[in-house]
């Protein structure tokens, strides 16, 4: 962590608590690192994308689908419902907008509200995370 901040411990232990919910909430591994690396690329945390793309990779998930990651709607290699909760993941990074009535109403085509709600909460930790990242100045190593 970069010298300009030193996480207070008891925010620390609340953003991993949030960590601890989303990986025992049943919300597939895969999908998660998904979200993680596609909110990542969006806010340009360099740190998180070097870590997530690492995480996924280790999961099984392979080099082709997460080069296009930027690219999802454009390709042919995501699920319905991967392409559901990288939309979910978009809109609630870019929070200007929102989630569009559009985006719910395809999810729960897909999806269960649950599952939207676990969704959303990753894409919250890991935008939460990211501006820690970002805004320390964290930098990813090689290798």
């Amino acid at each position: 962590m970069s010298k300009r901040f030193s996480i207070e411990p008891t925010a620390y232990q609340a953003m991993e608590a949030l960590e601890n919910y989303l990986n025992n909430s049943g919300l597939d591994k895969k999908h998660a690192e998904l979200i993680k690396i596609r909110a990542s690329q969006i806010n340009g945390c360099a740190y998180c994308i070097n870590m997530h793309t690492k995480d996924a990779r280790e999961l099984g998930e392979t080099e082709q689908r997460i080069y296009a990651l930027n690219a999802w709607r454009e390709t042919p290699f995501f699920s319905p419902e991967e392409r559901a909760i990288l939309a979910i993941t978009e809109n609630i990074t870019n929070i200007q907008q929102g989630m569009s009535e559009k985006v719910f109403e395809e999810a729960e085509k897909v999806l269960d509200r649950h599952t939207i709600s676990k969704v959303i909460m990753a894409a919250v930790g890991i935008n939460a995370w990211n501006r820690i990242g970002i805004g320390t100045g964290m930098q990813p190593t090689l290798g």
